[in-house]
């Protein structure tokens, strides 16, 4: 009676270790609470106290139905002109943007009269639709914009081919750090990771507290971040997962558990930094042109740091010990422990690994998209299960082959479709693939039972 006892309170003992391990990190990061919900206008754009606004013309009557987007300081919103040609954009903090018009919203052979542009305003070089906006004094931006006869500037479809495919491969290459984490748990453990996107948020938000909160370097920050995500893969296999597989749970029920997991943390995480979203320092540089490809120095050093993590694990995997038991566990778990392979040791080692490349994908993803969001690792999730089952179940390389090719999809596919259905390429491309080869680019049809 007494060892039926001790066995069933091992589990809850360790989620209350990985529970305490998480509030000790918030309590000693020392972050303020935030808001639990902020308040947005019918077009989904967050109300703050910053904001352009304005009226759109053509001869002295309104045009309604005009796309507008306001981008700059790693922010991008939206919105359209109401019926009395009326818009504002809300942005986060005082500072220079740029304010682009969707052009194909616009009445046939017009285009903004730049002579009219107020002060403060000016046209972006080598755009018809593209201006610069500063605040003065107040956090309210007046511009009003008349139409007048013109030529639009256009960039040729090759042109526009060539930059977005460039910027699918920058996207894939972060996004496959974290799905080959994801991918080493499920071949190691066949644990579908639903928290996997979090791990992914915690990154960003480490190196956010660290460098904006305390206000130390930004190097300072990267090394709390990675440091941070290592810690939180240790703390969930040994507070929550080795319990419960020692406890002899089945797939579908850990699965269950993490998505448990996964909300848990999304919301103890909206809770501490609130709704908004914040800005690593740095984010948002001017990019620079190589021919019609545009990037940033932000992008060229996110490239690089991901094909140095990629080789890592390349190395890792097949060339050190602990990498070829990590193959063997995946392949045949209970043949790999008879051979005297420590299962549980090469487990936490790969939850570390996973851990450290999430927040090395969540630094890159709060520079490539608009700043550190408490759900930005939740908006990564279905893209990462999209590049593993496309790769292949399990296969590290495989995710890394299927995160670049959505990774292309998904911005290459804009030039067909609106941007806002762009992730839904992604499954497309997926479910071509699986027509063709169910057992993804690089799975074995074994694995699939």
């Amino acid at each position: 009676m007494g060892l039926r006892t001790v066995a069933l309170r091992r589990p809850q003992n360790g989620l209350i270790a990985l529970l305490a391990t998480l509030l000790a990190a918030f309590i000693v990061l020392g972050v303020p609470a935030g808001s639990a919900q902020a308040a947005t206008t019918p077009d989904g754009q967050e109300i703050t106290q910053f904001y352009f606004a304005g009226n759109i013309t053509y001869k002295d009557k309104p045009i309604p139905d005009v796309k507008l987007s306001v981008k700059g300081n790693g922010f991008e919103g939206k919105t359209k002109t109401d019926a009395a040609g009326k818009w504002r954009l809300y942005v986060p903090k005082k500072a220079a943007y740029t304010i682009s018009i969707d052009e194909d919203t616009l009445p046939k052979g017009v285009i903004v009269d730049a002579a009219q542009l107020p002060e403060g305003v000016k046209a972006v070089a080598g755009t018809s639709g593209s201006f610069e906006a500063a605040f003065g004094l107040t956090g309210t931006k007046i511009v009003n914009l008349f139409l007048g006869q013109g030529e639009r500037v256009t960039v040729s479809f090759t042109e526009q081919l060539l930059s977005r495919a460039v910027g699918g491969i920058n996207f894939g290459l972060l996004l496959g750090l974290a799905s080959m984490g994801a991918a080493l748990i499920y071949g190691t453990t066949r644990l579908s990771n639903f928290a996997h996107g979090e791990m992914v948020t915690w990154g960003g938000v480490a190196a956010l507290l660290v460098s904006s909160v305390w206000q130390l370097p930004l190097w300072a920050g990267l090394i709390a971040s990675i440091a941070a995500g290592a810690l939180l893969g240790w703390a969930m296999d040994a507070g929550l997962w080795r319990p419960l597989r020692r406890r002899g749970l089945g797939v579908v029920q850990l699965m269950i558990v993490s998505i448990g997991l996964s909300l848990t943390l999304r919301f103890v995480l909206q809770y501490i930094i609130g709704g908004g979203t914040y800005q690593l320092p740095g984010a948002s540089p001017e990019p620079m042109k190589l021919g019609p490809i545009s990037l940033s120095y932000i992008d060229l050093i996110g490239m690089g740091v991901s094909l140095v993590a990629i080789l890592a694990v390349a190395y890792f995997l097949t060339r050190t010990r602990i990498g070829k038991a990590t193959r063997a566990i995946s392949d045949n778990p209970q043949l790999a422990a008879a051979s005297g392979i420590d299962v549980d040791r090469v487990i936490r080692i790969v939850w570390i690994m996973a851990g450290i490349l999430a927040s090395i994908s969540g630094i890159l993803w709060a520079y490539f998209r608009p700043g550190v969001k408490w759900d930005m690792g939740m908006q990564m999730l279905l893209l990462m299960f999209c590049a593993i089952t496309l790769g292949g179940l399990g296969s590290a390389f495989g995710a890394l082959i299927g995160s670049i090719i959505v990774g292309i999809a998904v911005e290459v596919s804009t030039l067909w479709i609106p941007s806002d259905l762009k992730y839904a390429s992604a499954l497309i491309a997926l479910i071509v693939v699986l027509l063709v080869r169910p057992q993804g680019l690089f799975g074995r049809k074994e694995r699939l039972g």
